[in-house]
Parts: structure tokens; sequence; C-alpha cells
């Protein structure tokens, strides 16, 4: 379990990054390049998340199905 969380982990932290990255961009006027990023970049790290979520973890609780 120490590693799943540890992933879960890793991988909040990263998307935690990017939405700060798109929200530096939008105040920074850069409308189309956050548009971009969230397109491409931030829908990639959600999606890391998500698989992370839907995994089955060797541990007392069989399934994480989302939060």
């Amino acid at each position: 379990m120490a590693k799943y969380k540890r992933q879960m982990n890793i991988a909040m932290e990263r998307l935690d990054q990017g939405l700060a990255r798109v929200h530096s961009l939008i105040k920074r006027g850069k409308n189309a390049d956050a548009i971009h990023y969230m397109d491409n970049n931030l829908k990639e790290l959600y999606g890391e998340l998500q698989n992370i979520i839907n995994v089955e973890p060797d541990s007392e609780n069989p399934r994480v199905k989302g939060l």
C-alpha cells in the first residue's frame, strides 16, 4: 500500500503543478497557450492520476474505484 500511496502523491503533485501552470498562463493573458497546455499536458496528467485511482492495490481494500 505504501507504493500505491507514494504513486498517488506524486501524481497529485504533478497535477497540482500543471494546474498552477495553467493559472499562471491565464493570469499573464496567454490564453491560447493555456488552452494548448490544458488540451495536451494537463489532460495527460489527469489521465495518469485517473489510472492510478482505478488500480487494485495490494491491501485490505481490494479496489479503489475513484474519489
